[in-house]
């Protein structure tokens, strides 16, 4: 029996303006009611995710966050970090370098802000402070500004034209990939996060937290991102907007993010009958 649901945000959870349907909230605040933990799973920071765990009563029900791929897992019931993990001081540096070779923008985070050095307009730095609502502080040196905030971020994020990602994202992880995680989220967007972060490993750490089983997970998404907790979870669901490779690794096809593909799921797994 299914216990614990985990929600990718972004073509997952919300719809394109970045907002949960109707349908979905209330079929997720009755699950909840009844007893099942609901997750939010995502590649947004914290302050990005706040305001839909806010919107579910993930406080009031004992839900749980999971910022930054998983870097950071929150108890939203007592805002307690549970686990956390940042990059290396000495990754911020290598990355920097490759950034700045392609001439395309890096990026991380302070608690409210978005942190770069890039110049000019991007529209893929745009999409990401729109998605969380959050404004970008451009600095005169990149990493002068990593080492103020401590020197060892729990993400960054570099954003470019997809077709210039795809063979970027497969030279830094043979360069880099056995110290830290490289990978796509959106096709715009490579997530650079500490070694041994994903969703389904921060996963297994919040199940192990919570004396739960893998077969007790619902796991939904729709992105690159999400393909390891699709596999990992007893019920791996991809979102019919989901892209062909998420979708050939799970077990079931819902709806679309426009069509409350995620009430759908509750709806038909979650609920009592």
């Amino acid at each position: 029996m299914y216990k614990i649901i985990t929600l990718d945000l972004d073509g997952t959870l919300t719809n394109a303006q970045k907002e949960i349907t109707p349908r979905t909230l209330q079929a997720l605040l009755r699950a909840q009611e009844e007893g099942i933990i609901v997750v939010l799973a995502s590649g947004r920071p914290t302050y990005g995710i706040a305001p839909l765990a806010d919107q579910l009563h993930l406080d009031h029900f004992g839900g749980f966050v999971l910022s930054y791929n998983g870097g950071k897992i929150i108890d939203w019931r007592t805002r307690s970090v549970v686990y956390e993990q940042v990059l290396h001081p000495s990754l911020p540096p290598r990355l920097h370098t490759y950034a700045e070779r392609e001439g395309l923008p890096i990026l991380t985070y302070t608690e409210k802000e978005i942190l770069t050095a890039h110049e000019g307009e991007d529209e893929y730095m745009a999409e990401e402070a729109r998605i969380n609502k959050m404004p970008v502080r451009r600095v005169p040196d990149f990493l002068k500004a990593v080492r103020e905030l401590g020197g060892s971020p729990t993400k960054c994020l570099m954003t470019g034209h997809p077709d210039r990602l795809i063979p970027l994202v497969e030279e830094m992880q043979a360069d880099l990939g056995e110290e830290m995680e490289i990978f796509r989220s959106a096709p715009f967007f490579i997530e650079l996060m500490p070694k041994g972060i994903d969703k389904a490993q921060s996963l297994q750490r919040l199940l192990d937290h919570l004396g739960l089983q893998r077969e007790q997970l619902v796991a939904c998404g729709d992105g690159f991102n999400d393909l390891t907790m699709i596999r990992f979870a007893g019920l791996g669901v991809a979102m019919a907007n989901a892209e062909e490779a998420v979708k050939a690794e799970a077990d079931y096809i819902t709806a679309s993010n426009e069509e409350d593909g995620v009430a759908d799921v509750v709806e038909r797994f979650l609920q009592a009958k």
